[in-house]
């Protein structure tokens, strides 16, 4: 199969198998509740990660962090389709799946790409699909950008990408603290 058709079809196939799996919800800046810590600050950070995403799944797949660190995180997507970096809980990232699928019925994530100008779109109740919380990037292919994140506890706390199916293919990684 020729590189033109895979890249074509491998997004629609994600998205087929995706549509109507989660309920819509509103993507309101809920993923920063459950995320094991706080926005970090530049001058505290301690080390940097790189983090690759590739189409469902990450390099690495976990860290190893120490309650209380702070992290800079470089991620860059290095897949075909968009993918989030998001550090938070099993279940942050459930919810916040249900307001992905809503970016995707939307028209804000096609594939691989982002419709930028949908993302400041008004869903009412001063909602908006902007997906700007310090614990999280969105990037389309080839993107890059950095999360500053203080660990402050311990818990089951993991990076994941919430795009529909994204999560449920394997794309997470766990945070293990030292």
């Amino acid at each position: 199969m020729n590189q033109i058709l895979k890249n074509a079809l491998l997004p629609a196939m994600v998205l087929a198998i995706s549509s109507g799996a989660y309920a819509a919800g509103e993507h309101g800046g809920h993923h920063g509740g459950g995320s094991g810590g706080e926005p970090g600050k530049a001058e505290d950070v301690s080390r940097t990660i790189d983090v690759t995403m590739m189409d469902n799944y990450y390099e690495p797949e976990s860290i190893s962090v120490k309650p209380g660190e702070t992290i800079r995180f470089r991620v860059k997507n290095e897949g075909a389709l968009v993918h989030e970096f998001n550090i938070g809980t099993a279940d942050m990232h459930e919810a916040h799946q249900k307001e992905m699928q809503m970016m995707v019925e939307h028209g804000v994530i096609q594939g691989g790409k982002l419709n930028r100008d949908m993302m400041e779109m008004d869903m009412g109740n001063g909602q908006s699909m902007k997906h700007d919380d310090p614990n999280s990037v969105l990037l389309e292919p080839g993107e890059s950008q950095e999360v500053v994140w203080k660990f402050t506890g311990q818990g089951n706390i993991e990076f994941a990408c919430n795009v529909p199916g994204h999560y449920q293919a394997g794309m997470y990684g766990e945070v293990n603290f030292k």
